[in-house]
């Protein structure tokens, strides 16, 4: 028995049915950086738009187990604060992770004592992936991350299912746009003409790209469209 809900064990099963039908989804068209080479086909572009009152964001899917976001996470954490931009985080948790459902719910817990708290927590996780092997392993770190921040860790920290929907949520709308990996980034605008995102295939490219985007939205106003995320 882990101190996560039974909600997320019935989600996992549930994630490894809706992973393969998306593996099987066939491709469609693409909003893309076309120098970068192939990227992920959009399917809902609706969601892609910066939080209310910005005009370019960092947005990102990610997998808290995934080696590959840990990679990402310093550079994208930088970019966002060297340009004072929101960086808008989704849990997109892969089935064959064994832990990352549970960290996702963990971050979740500790947003609720601060956005901050969560997204440092994420952090963390990211910066130690290597010593996180199991649920157990898991458990602890968060136990320790609580302790450092005095604040007492609830043996059940999801009781009733409402930080795992959070969790799900986030999944479903990525499935919506068309996730296929974690991470997939994407630097989106409040463009109204033209593609208002364009996707991070080549992350030695952000800086560059998130330039062109504050160059082409230098003269419009801030974005009227609220982002969901956290």
């Amino acid at each position: 028995m882990h101190f996560f809900s039974r909600y997320a064990f019935r989600f996992l099963t549930a994630l490894t049915v809706g992973v393969a039908a998306l593996v099987a989804l066939p491709a469609m068209g693409q909003f893309s950086n076309p120098s970068a080479g192939p990227g992920t086909p959009v399917h809902n572009a609706k969601a892609l738009r910066p939080p209310a009152g910005a005009r370019v964001a960092i947005y990102e899917f990610e997998d808290l187990e995934c080696p590959d976001c840990a990679r990402a996470n310093p550079l994208l954490k930088d970019a966002a604060a060297k340009y004072n931009i929101p960086w808008v985080r989704h849990d997109f948790p892969l089935p064959f992770h064994t832990w990352s459902f549970d960290a996702a719910v963990a971050a979740r817990w500790f947003d609720t004592k601060s956005k901050k708290l969560g997204d440092d927590f994420r952090d963390a996780v990211f910066a130690n992936q290597v010593s996180i092997t199991s649920q157990d392993q898991l458990r602890a770190f968060a136990q320790k991350f609580a302790d450092d921040h005095k604040l007492a860790f609830p043996f059940v920290v999801d009781p009733q299912g409402k930080l795992a929907a959070e969790v799900k949520a986030d999944y479903d709308l990525g499935q919506s746009i068309g996730i296929q990996h974690t991470p997939t980034i994407w630097i989106v605008t409040n463009k109204t003409s033209g593609t208002p995102f364009v996707e991070v295939v080549d992350r030695t490219r952000l800086y560059e790209l998130i330039d062109e985007a504050m160059a082409e939205t230098k003269a419009a106003p801030a974005a009227a469209h609220h982002a969901s995320g956290r």
